[in-house]
């Protein structure tokens, strides 16, 4: 059986790769991806594989933060919708970081298990805890249109792994996109508690989508390569906006606050997570079954 911390066995991945061309329309996996890199395919540059790590971190963790609620949710259709979401998210967070550690001989237990925290580039939102069910909603009403949004330009990168990543996940976003939307409108339209707590929800959370845009100097570059597309922040207004509309609420008002996770600089929430995934990796390294 795999090593109790293999990423692969936490989605069912078959240990077995074999020589499967990547196009992105296939069903790419982080084992084609790996066997790719072995067989002598050219590494992501630099620039690509930081930036593949970025998506990989936001998709890592966001997808342990809506596995706590597994036995949690306030129904068993919900246990099963986020326990699924979750599983996606790490689905997507294996294959960016297998394809961000071939450039650097690492693989992605390496890259989830034995990086420290300054080490991680995901963004403050994916961190943020769960709170209550509406929080949840809320910070995956935000995520789901930003990896849609996102993912969906991506299959028109340059680079053709991550063309090919992107392809693939943005198939699954599309659900989470769905799922957020319709909670976000049932539960703004539903009680009075239930809207109070969805209200509650986006204050919370809304802030920290202006990190999300953030241009630095390696988008810049990868923009310039056509590597990655340009700010998306229009487009993710004008989506989240309609569905608002509809929900009657109003975000207008929210501050941004100063985000720091894509150059290392993490909420203190983000140790506590770090310390429940990696702590049988470090204590047992390499042990197996």
């Amino acid at each position: 059986m795999n090593a109790p911390h293999d990423l692969g066995a936490a989605v069912g991945g078959d240990a077995s790769a074999s020589a499967t061309r990547i196009t992105p329309g296939n069903a790419l996996r982080p084992e084609d991806i790996a066997l790719a890199a072995q067989q002598g395919a050219a590494p992501p540059s630099e620039d690509v594989a930081q930036y593949a790590l970025r998506l990989g971190d936001d998709a890592l963790i966001l997808a342990q933060r809506l596995g706590h609620w597994i036995s949690r949710a306030p129904e068993l259709e919900e246990d099963v919708a986020l326990g699924n979401i979750a599983l996606d998210q790490l689905g997507h967070a294996r294959s960016f970081l297998t394809y961000a550690g071939s450039a650097w001989g690492k693989t992605e237990d390496d890259l989830a298990y034995f990086r420290r925290e300054p080490e991680f580039r995901s963004a403050h939102l994916f961190e943020q805890p769960n709170g209550d069910f509406a929080a949840t909603i809320a910070r995956q009403f935000i995520a789901a249109n930003y990896q849609f949004l996102l993912y969906r330009a991506l299959t028109g990168s340059s680079d053709a792994m991550l063309a090919a990543i992107a392809a693939k996940a943005v198939k699954e976003v599309d659900y989470h996109l769905d799922h957020s939307t319709q909670w976000v409108l049932r539960l703004a339209g539903g009680t009075e508690e239930s809207r109070r707590r969805m209200i509650a929800g986006l204050t919370l959370m809304w802030p920290f989508v202006g990190e999300l845009f953030e241009d630095d100097e390696l988008t810049a570059r990868l923009g310039d390569a056509g590597v990655v597309p340009s700010s998306l922040r229009e487009e993710f207004d004008r989506a989240t906006g309609e569905v608002l509309a509809e929900a009657e609420l109003d975000v207008s008002g929210h501050p941004m606050v100063p985000g720091g996770g894509r150059r290392g600089r993490h909420s203190e929430h983000l140790g506590y997570v770090l310390a429940e995934m990696q702590v049988l990796a470090r204590e047992y390294p390499g042990a197996s079954w």
